[in-house]
């Protein structure tokens, strides 16, 4: 079956997707305690959500790399990621999306939602031909992510760990079967 390059795929149900984020212990702890983000989370800077669970692996070195240690599961009300994604400019001048450098500068300027798709990635941390979403929130729409948008957080360094010693050990087969279901997406309209 071939992917389409840019497919969103994410564990997802009728009501909700499932986005990573890695943390540090204290913010991860915090949230994952919590069931959602903690009052003095900061909400000054972009944050980017990844849908891929691999594409997060990545990032994070399977939770190894300092100030990422924590790799939390967020549960999203649809209509919020939705519309985060509707939203969503591009990281990068895309001339298939803005005919020119200014129009999208403008419109970067204008939303609080920025996109790109980077390489999805295999268990070895290789990259494949196909491309994952990040999604970077910022100003209301980090508000929307912690205040609105998130169902519930769980910590799932655990089974980061689990996938990763067995990819170490060379059973693919098991650390496979120990991945989210990530399926494809379609927004609602």
């Amino acid at each position: 079956m071939t992917v389409p390059t840019r497919q969103i795929r994410a564990l997802h149900d009728d009501e909700t997707v499932t986005v990573y984020q890695a943390y540090r212990p204290e913010i991860g702890d915090a949230a994952a305690g919590l069931g959602r983000f903690p009052d003095w989370y900061r909400r000054d800077r972009m944050t980017w959500i990844k849908p891929s669970f691999l594409w997060m692996m990545y990032r994070c070195g399977w939770a190894t790399k300092e100030g990422q240690e924590r790799v939390l599961a967020i549960r999203l009300r649809r209509a919020g990621f939705d519309a985060a994604v509707r939203q969503a400019v591009p990281s990068h001048h895309d001339r298939d999306v803005y005919p020119d450098q200014a129009t999208w500068q403008r419109a970067l300027k204008r939303s609080p939602v920025r996109v790109q798709w980077d390489p999805e990635r295999d268990l070895h941390l290789r990259p494949l031909a196909h491309r994952a979403i990040q999604i970077g929130l910022s100003g209301t729409a980090v508000d929307g992510y912690v205040d609105d948008w998130t169902v519930a957080i769980t910590d799932v360094t655990p089974l980061v760990r689990e996938i990763h010693a067995l990819v170490q050990s060379r059973n693919l087969p098991q650390a496979t079967l120990l991945l989210p279901d990530e399926q494809p997406y379609e927004l609602r309209t």
